[in-house]
Formats: C-alpha cells, sequence, structure tokens
C-alpha cells in the first residue's frame, strides 16, 4: 500500500522531548557564568577605583611658637674681633697657631724676625751694667770726699789748717756728688735706651690681645708683614680673631614691629647650620639707630645657651617671645592639622599614605599647639590624608595630586 505523503511531514515527539532537558541545562549554566563574570567585573572596578585626596604632613615644632610674637632675621657676630697684626716691618719668621686655634691674651702666636733686635737688647744692657758700674764708683768716691771734708773741717775750726785746704777738700765733695748725680743719671738713661729695644724687640711677637679663637690665618712664614700693608706683596693682619664668648646675634627688626621689642626680653635662636637645636637668648640691645634703606633697625641678642658649634657669620632666626620658656617648652613635640584626624570603630587615627594606598594609623591627641594638636603614634615628616575622610578605609587606594 502506497504511504501518504503528509505522514512524512509529521515530527518525532519522541526525539524532541530528549534534547530539550540538557539545552535547558546548558541555558541555565550560561545565566549563572554570566551574572558571575558581571559581578566580578563591577567588583574589579570598585576595587581599583582610586580616591583623590589632599595629603597635609606630620610636623615637629616647638610649643614656643604659640607664644612667639615676633620673627626676624640675621647673622651671627662677634662683638670682640680684632686682625693681629705687627707694629713693625719685616719678615714673618715663625707662625704658632693655626685656624681653629684657641689662644690666651698675651700669648705669642707668630713671630718677626728680629735677630738685630735682640742684638740691641743685648747692647742696652751692657749700657745698663756700665753706667751702674760707674754710679757705685762715683758713689765710693763720694763717700771718701765726704770723710776728708769732715776731717778738713774739725781741722779748720780747731786752726791747724789754712782755709785753702778746707776750700780744695770741699770742692774734692762737691766734684764728687756732682759725679753720682751724673752716674745715677746714665744709669737712668741707658735703662730708657735698654727699655726701648726691649718694646722694639717685643713689637715682633705678635701676641692675642684677649681670649680668642683663631678664624683665619692671612700669611705665612717669609711673608714681609707690614702695620699698613701698602707696599708690593706686603701683609698687613696675620691673623683675625674672636671672642667666641662675645658672640651676639645681630637681627634686623622692622620700625613697624619695633613696639613688641625691649631690652631683657627672652627669645628663641634657631640657626639655619644646627636646625635640630633651639638656643635661649635675651635682648642685649636696640641699636638706638635706623637703616633707611631697609626701614629697620638692628637689635643684637646674646644667647643664654653657650655651644662650640654656633660660629661667627653663621645665619640665624629669632622669635621674640611674649615670656620665658619652661624647659619643657623647649623640647620638640609631633603635631599635625585636627582636620587630619578621624574615628573610626571608637578610635581616633588617621590614614597614612604609603605610595598608592593610605593605612589607618591609631593616635593619641595631646596639647594644642596654635592652629595644630599634638598627636603620638606617628612620626615627623610622614603624609597623611586630609580630606576627604569619608571616602576612606584601611587600604583604600589612593590618587595625589600632581605636582605643578
Amino acid at each position: 500500500m502506497t504511504q501518504d505523503p503528509l505522514s512524512k511531514l509529521s515530527i518525532d515527539k519522541s526525539s524532541q522531548m530528549v534534547k530539550k532537558g540538557p539545552v535547558r541545562k546548558w541555558h541555565r549554566i550560561s545565566v549563572i557564568l554570566a551574572v558571575i563574570l558581571v559581578l566580578v567585573l563591577v567588583v574589579a572596578f570598585f576595587k581599583g577605583r582610586k580616591v583623590a585626596i589632599e595629603t597635609t604632613s606630620v610636623v615637629q615644632v616647638y610649643p614656643t611658637q604659640s607664644f612667639t610674637l615676633l620673627n626676624a632675621s640675621g647673622y651671627v657676630v662677634a662683638q670682640r674681633k680684632a686682625a693681629v697684626a705687627s707694629k713693625l716691618t719685616g719678615r714673618l719668621e715663625w707662625l704658632g697657631v693655626e685656624e681653629g686655634s684657641r689662644v690666651t691674651a698675651g700669648q705669642v702666636i707668630a713671630r718677626l724676625e728680629n735677630k738685630d733686635l735682640q742684638a740691641a737688647v743685648r747692647q742696652g744692657e751692657a749700657a745698663v751694667s756700665n753706667a751702674r758700674a760707674g754710679l757705685e764708683q762715683a758713689r765710693a768716691e763720694e763717700g771718701d770726699a765726704s770723710l776728708a771734708f769732715g776731717r778738713q773741717r774739725e781741722l779748720l775750726r780747731q786752726g791747724i789748717i789754712a782755709k785753702a785746704e778746707f776750700d780744695t777738700a770741699e770742692a774734692r765733695f762737691k766734684r764728687a756728688r756732682a759725679a753720682v748725680s751724673g752716674a745715677e743719671a746714665a744709669v737712668r738713661n741707658s735703662s730708657a735706651a735698654l727699655s726701648g729695644a726691649r718694646v722694639n724687640y717685643d713689637y715682633t711677637l705678635i701676641r692675642a690681645p684677649f681670649d680668642a679663637v683663631v678664624l683665619t690665618k692671612n700669611a705665612d712664614a717669609g711673608d714681609i708683614i707690614t702695620p699698613l700693608g701698602a707696599a708690593a706683596n706686603a701683609k698687613a693682619a696675620v691673623f683675625t680673631i674672636a671672642d667666641m664668648d662675645s658672640l651676639q646675634v645681630e637681627a634686623d627688626v622692622s620700625e613697624a614691629n619695633l613696639g613688641v621689642v625691649y631690652k631683657g626680653q627672652p627669645c628663641e635662636i634657631l640657626l639655619d647650620a644646627l636646625p635640630k637645636s633651639r638656643f635661649r637668648g635675651e635682648v642685649h640691645t636696640v641699636v638706638p639707630t635706623a637703616d633707611r634703606t631697609k626701614a629697620s633697625v638692628m637689635v643684637k641678642v646674646r644667647f643664654l645657651d653657650k655651644d662650640p658649634k654656633i660660629l661667627p657669620e653663621m645665619s640665624a632666626k629669632v622669635a621674640f617671645l611674649e615670656r620665658p620658656a619652661s624647659p619643657e617648652e623647649q623640647k620638640p613635640r609631633i603635631a599635625i592639622a585636627p582636620a587630619a584626624i578621624v574615628r573610626v570603630e571608637d578610635r581616633e587615627g588617621v590614614f597614612r599614605v604609603n605610595d598608592e594606598i593610605v593605612t589607618f594609623v591609631p593616635v593619641k591627641r595631646g596639647a594644642r599647639l596654635g592652629e595644630l594638636v599634638e598627636v603620638s603614634g606617628v612620626a615627623s615628616g610622614d603624609k597623611v590624608a586630609l580630606r576627604p575622610l569619608e571616602k576612606l578605609k584601611n587600604g583604600s587606594r589612593i590618587s595625589l595630586p600632581e605636582k605643578k
């Protein structure tokens, strides 16, 4: 029997039911994988997103900054300073000190050639010895003439000798007495000449005028030294010395701020060469004249604390204080801006910047120091986040503003 062509168009339902189960299963798996992928992408997006922040630095401050009335700059200057030279012209023969050497008043620190003056001193000493010997001889002659004159006077009174013999004895006595006066004058003259020779000899010995430290050496052995230094290739000053106990800071204070400065005012001195040290000081004097070109007045501040590291011509900054600083107020403190402190889970702290992430660091507040607050738990120089703190948490990735 012939098959109906339409029967070929019928669907085999049994085979369709077999394939429907696996298709739906793979569809569900694909949807789940797509959702997971989206979630991963979203998490990665938000995790990789950086928060743009502003930062501030943890600084080291001194409590005295909170009661500083005025700041001024200046230089360390020795109030006793000398260019040591010789009064005579001569060749420098010997140097006894160098830069940095400490000298005492009267110490010989250099010497000129002086053999001719040494000879003049010895000649003067011999002349004094000769004059003193002549004086002794004249005094012996005077003594003998005095005795003879006395005897002749007694004999004349008794009428034993003639008046002429008495007159001869009297004249001899007067000559002897005059000879003694002349011999004494000769001794004084030779002594004065010896003193002059010794003074000239001493001029060849260059001495320190006061206790000081040698700052510079301006000549060497063999140089010609002259008081005026006008001759060709001649030197005047051999050394420059300064009394380190006379060091003061000479600071320029604006005329407009002069009203807050007074003699004896407590100060704090900071030297650029010693940034970690602060020195106590006080106003020594306000120089009674103004500099019209700078509209300022010089104020001299003396050091209350001595330190061998303080040297002349160092640049300095002076803080004029409202009151003297206590020992505790002279110690440095670690401080930050209060706006950088955030509270997280009942703990106060800051977000310290480490490369491209921030780390929460607990801190403890201290005293208020002007616009800053003292803290512990961080170190000077650390960078911490300032804003926006509400968008940060421990481990947040951050971006910093580009440096201009």
